[in-house]
């Protein structure tokens, strides 16, 4: 099967393969799925589960940060969202999930009011009284601006997450916030700091050059983006995900072996798409959209990530997810299980569990080098 084809005289792409395309091959013995570790470590973080919540409103709220990490996660609070924007965000909460329905253009009013340094150090000190990691995303466009309240409140991760993500923007000298330099800005910093997303080979590894302890693959796609109709772009999560992971080995030997942690965000809303996100080289995944749908989440039942309240080009909307809020599952049932439900959204990581006790393997390290085949073409 040819790596490239040609699509017109003179003009050739590259095939790219999404995770729906690859599946996996049991091929070694099987395991118990109790004696599996789905855990995993960044910087001096252990997490029980390989789940970094996406910084989306709809998701994460300081309580609900706090269940997650409970449940084995990571969670990352919007520090651009409606937490560092209003004191009680009730009433936008209550606009955004309005029956009638919360039009692009309401959102964009809600998300206009400026972000306060004040209420990104009161967040943060409420989920540090709480006793958990502190996540906290801003933009590549603000982090210049709003880092240095989030580093003074004691945030313990930074996640630096835009659609795409590069290790030098270059902007006007006119730009309303100054440009950002990522080797730079890391390298003054005393907390690990993941950034992306990112799409190919190259970038990933320009990313790893600048110190980041993460790299986050992808930009999130679900089933609200429009990032492929508005520009053009989408990720074929699968080859993006082990073009990143290709980058990572050349990282290695060029650092002598400093390793940077690959998490996989987009297209995954079941246990067979984390795990094969896994194999094709992930060491945890961001989840926004399936986990919008628990009864705890904040969003109650919509979901909406920070693209769709963009001022001036949205790519992406807000969905309803459909259910009444005593059907929807609890976040544990969605994360750890016990479930009922045979469709694969729910108990996400006892799928991964067992997949990697299937295969054979007893760590996610090691269940990165199962067997995958390609199983469809689009």
């Amino acid at each position: 099967m040819p790596e490239t084809v040609e699509i017109g005289l003179g003009r050739e792409a590259r095939r790219g393969y999404h995770l729906d395309e690859v599946a996996l091959v049991p091929t070694r013995r099987t395991r118990g799925s109790t004696v599996v570790s789905t855990a995993w470590q960044i910087d001096a973080h252990t997490f029980e589960l390989p789940l970094v919540a996406a910084p989306s409103d709809a998701v994460v709220s300081p309580s609900t940060a706090v269940e997650i990490e409970r449940l084995g996660g990571l969670a990352v609070l919007n520090g651009e969202g409606l937490w560092t924007r209003y004191e009680d965000p009730t009433d936008a909460f209550a606009e955004i999930g309005d029956p009638d329905g919360c039009s692009t253009a309401q959102l964009q009013q809600i998300y206009s009011r400026p972000v306060s340094d004040e209420l990104i150090a009161q967040r943060i000190s409420e989920l540090r009284a709480s006793g958990i990691r502190v996540a906290v995303r801003l933009s590549p466009q603000h982090t210049v601006a709003l880092s240095p309240a989030v580093l003074k409140a004691g945030a313990d991760i930074l996640v630096i997450q835009g659609t795409i993500i590069s290790a030098e923007h270059v902007a006007s000298e006119h730009a309303a916030d100054a440009a950002l330099n990522l080797k730079t800005f890391i390298a003054d910093l005393d907390i690990p700091v993941v950034v992306g997303g990112c799409t190919n080979y190259q970038t990933a590894l320009h990313l790893m050059r600048t110190g980041a302890a993460g790299v986050i693959v992808g930009y999130g796609a679900h089933s609200g983006s429009t990032t492929h109709a508005a520009l053009g772009i989408e990720v074929p999560m699968a080859t993006a995900i082990a073009d990143a992971a290709a980058a990572r080995r050349a990282y290695l030997d060029e650092t002598g072996g400093r390793y940077v942690h690959l998490i996989a965000y987009g297209d995954m809303s079941t246990g067979g798409d984390i795990a094969k996100a896994l194999v094709c080289g992930a060491d945890a995944v961001m989840l926004g959209e399936p986990l919008a749908a628990a009864a705890e989440a904040p969003g109650a039942g919509h979901y909406w990530d920070a693209t769709a309240s963009h001022p001036r080009l949205p790519r992406s909307a807000l969905i309803d997810l459909g259910s009444e809020v005593e059907d929807r599952s609890s976040l544990e049932e969605v994360l750890i299980g016990p479930t009922s439900d045979a469709s694969g959204e729910r108990n996400l990581f006892g799928s991964v569990a067992r997949v990697m006790a299937k295969c054979g393997y007893s760590s996610v390290k090691e269940f990165q080098k199962a067997e995958l085949i390609v199983t469809s073409l689009r």
